[in-house]
């Protein structure tokens, strides 16, 4: 039992970082207008990111500190800052977007509108990350994002033409209506928002808080090869929803209410009540994860306390950066930014990010200094460096199709 409940650091990272509002709605406008025929993407991000934060959750492990401190340390100040200056602009734009995620899903809840909740919802992220234990928060969190699973049941529901869907994924190609640059664009989003530079830090980080060392190694693959997979078929399963229903009625997905819509087509309104616990679980962690993980980058460059197993006195600059960064989002969304285009252009953005990530995490993870006997292997750095040309050629691309496509309109 206690191994199982050990496996909710994976959920939490894999649902906030695969199933946040930003990826709700991209995987849903995908499934409205290409079908499964972008589903390729969500598999090749989640063995990227299960790569990824395998390296971070055993750099954690074996040296006991945090991967980012680490990244600074052995790089140097200057490369340390390029990472912490693109990681956390990503983090602050992907904060202001879940707390926006979670006053959205107030909304359709309780149909108050969505300003009304932006304080609330922050000032309720405030109050876990400053009063609730981390085991508590990741336990409850990742345990009510699992109400996501319903969508993968409502697509059995919907009895779905399964020869078709497979179609769709086994030979995927740009549709008629869709021009092949809005096809990459939407392609890079995908894997921008599986990739998402937060899910590492934040794993990593959240090794640290759960105290593993060398012996919490195989804890540390099980969580990753556990949450991060199940985040991606909870993509597909939102995707193939949309694909089902959406697609063929020929509705564009711009809000949360037409993400749910398949759902409650399907299994009526326990079901829909279901998707909206499951929907504010997964904004709710989201926002918990990137939240701290500003927190945890800022202190970790810096050299601050930080962490939530040290009382907020004894880390005070970790907790006062955290709340700058929910004031900064609340500034935001109150001049009527939409959170799911913030969202959308994060996502991007990340992908703008991704070797400033991943390239210090492959080259700390092969240092043995810090990781003596558990450097990578051969076969994990050769998959690691297949991954960072994709993440390259995925960086370089990411402007220009957003601006030739105009965000993928």
């Amino acid at each position: 039992m206690k191994r199982l409940l050990g496996v909710a650091l994976g959920i939490l990272t894999a649902i906030g970082g695969f199933v946040d509002i930003g990826d709700l709605v991209t995987n849903a406008v995908v499934g409205s207008r290409f079908g499964l025929s972008l589903i390729w993407v969500v598999g090749v991000g989640v063995v990227g990111i299960c790569l990824f934060a395998n390296m971070s959750g055993r750099v954690a492990a074996v040296s006991g500190r945090a991967t980012f401190e680490v990244i600074r340390e052995r790089l140097g100040p200057r490369a340390g800052l390029a990472n912490l200056g693109a990681s956390f602009f990503i983090n602050l734009m992907t904060v202001t977007a879940e707390i926006g995620g979670i006053a959205l899903a107030l909304q359709l809840v309780t149909s108050i509108h969505h300003l009304l909740w932006i304080p609330v919802g922050a000032f309720a992220v405030w109050l876990v990350i400053w009063r609730v234990r981390f085991k508590i928060m990741e336990n409850v969190a990742g345990l009510l994002g699992l109400c996501l699973v319903v969508f993968g049941v409502a697509l059995f529901l919907l009895q779905p033409d399964w020869g078709q869907l497979a179609g769709q994924a086994m030979a995927p190609a740009v549709p008629q209506t869709e021009s092949a640059a809005v096809y990459w664009f939407y392609a890079i989003a995908l894997f921008g928002a599986a990739m998402t530079p937060y899910e590492v830090f934040f794993f990593s980080s959240g090794a640290v808080e759960e105290g593993w060392k060398v012996k919490d190694l195989v804890q540390s693959r099980i969580n990753v090869l556990a949450g991060f997979p199940l985040g991606g078929l909870l993509s597909v399963a939102i995707a193939g929803c949309a694909a089902v229903v959406l697609l063929p009625a020929g509705i564009e997905v711009t809000s949360l209410s037409q993400i749910v819509l398949p759902v409650a087509e399907a299994g009526g309104k326990l079901a829909l009540a279901l998707a909206l616990i499951g929907i504010l679980a997964a904004t709710f962690g989201a926002a918990l994860e990137t939240t701290l993980s500003s927190g945890y980058t800022l202190a970790q460059f810096f050299g601050w306390s930080w962490g939530k197993f040290r009382r907020p006195v004894r880390a005070a600059r970790f907790h006062l950066s955290m709340i700058i960064c929910l004031v900064v989002a609340i500034g935001v969304l109150a001049t009527g930014a939409d959170p799911i285009l913030i969202t959308e252009y994060s996502v991007v953005f990340s992908a703008v990010a991704l070797p400033l990530t991943y390239l210090p995490i492959l080259i700390v993870a092969n240092d043995p200094q810090y990781m003596g006997k558990h450097v990578n292997s051969r076969a994990v750095n050769l998959a690691a460096n297949v991954y960072l040309v994709i993440i390259l050629v995925a960086s370089l691309a990411a402007i220009p199709l957003l601006i030739i496509t105009g965000a993928g309109a």
